[in-house]
């Protein structure tokens, strides 16, 4: 007997609707022994918006960003994502973690994998897709990305911006519900930044939820619903791209953006 939903989320689920809030954090903390780098975060992401998180080193962005899909464990705090409680004991994490994709700065592929076999193996091991089906739908998403023409490459005979795509198009074959990008071009030569920027603009102008932790202002500026400052553990600031980004109100996200835009500025 199929048990009937009892929430909004839930009858959302089952009618195949994704939940208009994908992503909902309260009284976010997190610790490292003596160092306190999350205090008390609050944060939601509704379904189709780009948000895009900037601030200094060490201002925990990474951190926030890891917690969603518990790579870090909170000390405290509640993380909700499609209504899932995943502080909850009783809370599977590997199923909750399949509706979230995540593009690391290091591209963390396999090295003796073909880009083909990188895009399927988690789509065969964790969805328990058929090879034929999980091929099928790498194929399209390294069409997407632009390297349709790559299949049988190994990283290694890649750049590093074309390796970048191959993570995300390995992640978006695991068809998420919401896209986690931790710094993706930080580790990039600069002339190989434009190509995976663009894209993930392209995954915004397709819908897609993204959280986006990144120093590129302009990326930030142009595509993002919504821009975050982080510092000290706690958001700062946060609102629209023109007002954040072009119009700060803190003192210290005026400084921030004054030391990015202006390296040279003491």
């Amino acid at each position: 007997m199929t048990a009937t939903p009892t929430t909004t989320e839930a009858i959302m689920e089952h009618n195949g609707e994704q939940p208009p809030t994908i992503v909902e954090i309260e009284g976010l903390h997190k610790s490292y022994g003596d160092h306190h780098v999350l205090r008390g975060v609050d944060f939601q992401v509704t379904r189709g918006e780009v948000v895009c998180v900037i601030g200094p080193s060490g201002s925990g962005k990474s951190t926030f960003l890891r917690c969603i899909n518990l790579l870090e464990t909170p000390q405290a705090g509640s993380i909700r994502v499609r209504g899932t409680e995943l502080n909850d004991p009783d809370c599977d994490i590997d199923t909750a973690r399949r509706h979230v994709g995540m593009v690391f700065q290091q591209f963390n592929l396999f090295p003796h994998c073909s880009v083909l076999e990188n895009c399927t193996i988690a789509q065969q091991t964790v969805l328990k897709r058929s090879k034929q089906e999980a091929r099928a739908i790498a194929l399209a998403n390294l069409e997407r990305v632009g390297l349709a023409d790559k299949v049988s490459y190994r990283p290694a005979q890649l750049s590093g911006g074309q390796q970048q795509r191959v993570a995300i198009a390995r992640a978006l074959s695991m068809e998420p519900a919401l896209m986690l990008f931790d710094e993706p071009t930080s580790a990039l030569d600069p002339e190989l930044v434009g190509e995976v920027l663009t894209v993930m603009r392209g995954l915004a102008e397709d819908g897609m939820t993204m959280i986006v932790v990144t120093h590129e202002m302009a990326f930030a500026k142009e595509v993002a619903d919504r821009v975050i400052f982080m510092d000290g553990g706690v958001i700062v600031e946060q609102g629209e791209p023109a007002s954040v980004i072009g119009n700060p109100r803190q003192d210290r996200t005026r400084e921030f953006l004054r030391r990015v835009l202006d390296p040279t500025h003491v």
